[in-house]
């Protein structure tokens, strides 16, 4: 008889039993590496379904941006439509003024009935002018004894006035005009400036009450 046969009957189970037990534990292990795989499968889709979510709300955010933009532009295009042609027609103020100072000016025209029968014309075709105007939302800019507004105002001048606050309008050279929240030009005008006695006047007072200021 082999050496290596076994005979011994519980020698036989135990080798049964060995042989079953290491089979049950390669079943185990492919089962626990197929349910791997498929949570491996499951997250890589659930992963893939947050990208395309992503992308869908991306793109409809673009969608709605670009949607808004061209709200605003067709809104703006409406309620601005005309601001370059306003803008030009306000050399029709413009040549107006001029053509008031020029016959103003006219030494041989001056005192005259023609004279003032022209300047009352003048003056009825510039207030139909700004009336116009101002049914489209085309409104001018108050200038006069108002502080300097860099947003309405353009300074061109300094003029000396020791009765007014530095920075203040004492001239309008041409006239600004808004349409609507827009400017269409700024008021070309000439402000205050003290004069150099008064300056110094000022800062000796201020000089002045600084010392008082010290000492009390």
């Amino acid at each position: 008889m082999d050496k290596d046969q076994k005979t011994n009957p519980e020698e036989i189970i135990k080798d049964e039993k060995d042989q079953v037990t290491s089979e049950n534990l390669d079943n185990k292990n492919e089962e626990l590496k197929a349910q791997s795989d498929i949570q491996e499968n499951e997250k890589t889709i659930e992963e893939k379904i947050l990208e395309l979510e992503d992308k869908v709300a991306r793109t409809f955010a673009e969608m709605e941006n670009q949607r808004r933009r061209f709200e605003k532009e067709k809104e703006e295009a409406f309620e601005y439509g005309g601001f370059s042609f306003a803008k030009e027609a306000l050399n029709l103020i413009d040549n107006l003024d001029r053509s008031k100072k020029i016959l103003e000016n006219d030494e041989s025209l001056k005192d005259t009935a023609a004279l003032k029968k022209i300047l009352e014309h003048l003056n009825i075709i510039n207030k139909d002018i700004i009336s116009i105007f101002s049914k489209n939302h085309i409104k001018p800019i108050e200038s006069l004894n108002k502080k300097l507004d860099p947003n309405f105002h353009q300074a061109m001048m300094e003029i000396i006035d020791d009765q007014k606050e530095p920075g203040t309008i004492v001239q309008e050279i041409q006239k600004g005009f808004t349409i609507k929240d827009r400017l269409l030009r700024p008021s070309l005008v000439g402000v205050s400036k003290k004069s150099a006695k008064e300056e110094e006047k000022n800062e000796q007072n201020q000089e002045n009450l600084g010392n008082k200021r010290w000492h009390s």
